[in-house]
């Protein structure tokens, strides 16, 4: 199966926050090849490193799918009329939470990538559109995009192909993982919050959320 990069997208961090917290989630698309290295796309930042990027979240993608829902929840927020919205560095047509599992490896461009995780919403989002609710939207929605980590490093430009090379956990999809972890099903499903504790291909810090969520 093979889908195409809407858009490829990096961005510098810079001050955000009210407190002069600092954050990358403004991206910009960018024209040019890019490389794709181990801890992310090359002239992409993340500001806090124990949140966000690191080798189980280099690359951060988001469904385009998406953006007509939020522009019915957020009245058309002029964020929306462009990929970018929500700090992704990837945007897709075609391919949701739904359809994608973690531990799917994709030949993006000529790199090789896998799903590591859902992405946890945090304050951030609500502080970019200005309306606090947001994050919470994304966890009763299940809207949240995932991350990959980087396989094997390469190039990438827009206009190239996704595609799926391998499928180990079909039973596994983002949605059903994000649900159990973040949304709250988890501590009626405690055998599957153990195969995730167990999971090699799932994301260490949701490895550790399963374990504690078994406890």
């Amino acid at each position: 199966m093979t889908w195409v990069v809407d858009a490829l997208l990096t961005g510098k961090a810079r001050r955000f926050g009210d407190k002069g917290e600092a954050s990358a989630i403004a991206k910009s698309p960018v024209a040019s090849p890019r490389r794709v290295g181990f801890l992310g796309i090359d002239g992409d930042e993340q500001a806090d490193l124990s949140v966000h990027g690191g080798p189980d979240k280099a690359i951060h993608h988001y469904p385009r799918d998406h953006y007509p829902f939020w522009r019915e929840r957020l009245a058309d927020h002029a964020l929306l009329a462009a990929p970018g919205a929500f700090g992704e560095n990837v945007s897709t047509t075609g391919l949701v939470e739904s359809i994608v599992c973690v531990g799917d490896r994709f030949r993006l461009g000529s790199a090789l990538v896998e799903i590591s995780q859902g992405r946890q919403p945090c304050w951030k989002l609500g502080h970019r559109f200005g309306i606090a609710s947001v994050p919470a939207t994304v966890v009763s929605s299940g809207r949240s995009g995932w991350y990959y980590r980087v396989i094997e490093e390469g190039t990438v430009a827009a206009g190239e192909a996704l595609d799926l090379i391998e499928r180990p956990l079909p039973d596994w999809t983002v949605a059903r993982v994000f649900t159990l972890l973040i949304g709250g099903a988890g501590k009626r499903e405690p055998a599957a919050l153990r195969a995730l504790a167990d999971m090699d291909a799932l994301a260490t810090n949701w490895r550790a959320r399963a374990e504690k969520l078994l406890a």
